[in-house]
């Protein structure tokens, strides 16, 4: 199958992996992984109506991965040619040789693989001349900077486009791989006021440029999030109410699937180790993952393995119902893959009957946080201290912008004082989640 604007077919990259996979049977390999990928993209910028950059990607690459019984060797290259194919099916060969033996590693097993993958409609290709990606660019930008007269300068504003097309293949018989896509407009802005300077910025990104913002709404957003920050105060150390507006909150989720990741189980290297089955967040609190959405942001009809993906219930009502594994990872902790070889798929947020304003009026008195700062979040314990910036809030209306302040919690807590989600989920990446209220988290400032 051709797909238009790549330099190879889906075929012939699927020829590629069946080459590599010959190869290192050759040499004596028990079992073999390949894949090989082809990609571009254009990124543009512009920055007080001016051209910034201007950049082409074209990538291309192969990654062998080899077993001799129990010991695994991988390697990988940029050239494509048969000869590099052989000289990096001989490294990896090498490299196995000479690595020890680990009861764990291996190919997915063989009736956990994809049979026939979805077509999930993830490739849309946005044919987008430099001339018309600087006038997005531009058009962007002055939206922004017509905003508000305190908006005084600009990081400037971008547009993108990006395609790939990929095929994987084991020794096992699976050997597919699919096109996809991804676009985006993206706009920050600077506003001073008494000597204050503040920025803020907006984005949208998707696989179709159709379901994108426009430049204007994007620049739009970025100006009114942007000139809403000035006069920023600090606040006296207390503990309150906390709502994580829709754009970080996934955040919150991110960390829940670093807990329940198989690499951080098995290691001993998470708060959430054995709590299969148990209350781990709030009973407002149901999230589903669901890898077949069309033209979904993380959606995939099988993993980085070829195990095909399943939607499923990650947690149901407060109680975690999955982890998130590989095939090595699953064997090391005794269980089953869950086709999360290579990250989580959709994950979808329940919301409850609360837009953003009824959200506010259920916290009454608190914080409202739009930007974190920082990376204090212990893995092991589920400690949790981030710098912050955002609103206070009071009798469920926004008083004033807060800044120079850090909250801090205990993820474990977090999750379960989680109150309320809000419906205005926000579609940017993996994760869809409108924003949170928490019942209580210590924010330190004054």
């Amino acid at each position: 199958m051709s797909v238009a604007g790549f330099n190879f077919s889906l075929e012939e990259l699927k020829q590629m992996n069946e080459t590599v996979i010959r190869m290192a049977s050759l040499q004596g390999a028990s079992a073999v992984e390949s894949e090989v990928s082809v990609g571009f993209g254009q990124d543009i910028s512009v920055r007080l109506d001016e051209v910034e950059t201007i950049e082409y990607t074209q990538d291309k690459g192969v990654n062998v991965t080899v077993y001799f019984g129990q010991q695994k060797g991988t390697a990988s290259s940029s050239d494509l040619s048969p000869q590099a194919l052989q000289d990096t099916v001989e490294a990896a060969c090498n490299i196995a040789r000479y690595t020890a033996s680990d009861e764990f590693c291996g190919l997915a097993q063989a009736e956990r693989l994809a049979k026939q993958p979805l077509d999930l409609a993830l490739h849309h290709p946005w044919h987008l001349s430099v001339e018309q990606a600087i006038a997005l660019a531009r058009e962007c930008e002055a939206a922004a900077l017509q905003v508000d007269k305190r908006i005084s300068n600009s990081e400037g504003a971008a547009v993108s486009t990006h395609q790939s097309l990929f095929a994987y293949a084991n020794s096992l018989g699976f050997n597919d791989g699919y096109a996809s896509s991804r676009h985006g407009i993206s706009c920050s802005v600077i506003a001073e006021y008494r000597k204050q300077m503040q920025r803020d910025y907006w984005y949208t990104t998707a696989r179709d440029a159709n379901a994108l913002l426009s430049p204007a709404q994007v620049g739009q957003i970025a100006g009114e999030r942007t000139v809403r920050r000035l006069n920023g105060r600090s606040i006296k150390t207390k503990q309150v109410p906390v709502i994580f507006e829709a754009p970080i909150a996934a955040s919150l989720i991110s960390h829940l699937v670093s807990a329940i990741s198989g690499g951080n189980l098995y290691r001993d290297s998470s708060f959430l180790k054995d709590t299969l089955h148990q209350s781990v967040m709030s009973p407002c609190v149901t999230i589903l993952e669901d890898p077949h959405i069309p033209g979904g942001l993380a959606s995939s009809p099988f993993d980085y393995e070829g195990v095909e993906t399943q939607p499923r219930t990650l947690i149901d009502q407060g109680v975690l119902q999955g982890y998130m594994l590989s095939s090595y990872s699953a064997r090391k902790l005794g269980m089953q893959t869950t086709g999360n070889a290579g990250g989580n798929h959709n994950l979808i947020v329940q919301s409850q009957d609360y837009d953003f304003e009824g959200l506010l009026q259920l916290m009454g008195t608190g914080l409202l946080v739009t930007e974190l700062l920082g990376q204090g979040v212990n893995m092991v314990t589920g400690d949790y201290s981030r710098g912050a910036a955002g609103f206070w809030v009071e009798n469920g209306k926004i008083a004033y912008p807060v800044e120079e302040i850090t909250i801090a919690g205990n993820l474990s807590t977090m999750f379960k004082q989680i109150v309320a989600i809000a419906n205005d989920t926000l579609i940017s990446g993996s994760k869809q989640i409108g924003s949170v209220l928490i019942e209580q988290m210590t924010v330190a400032g004054k």
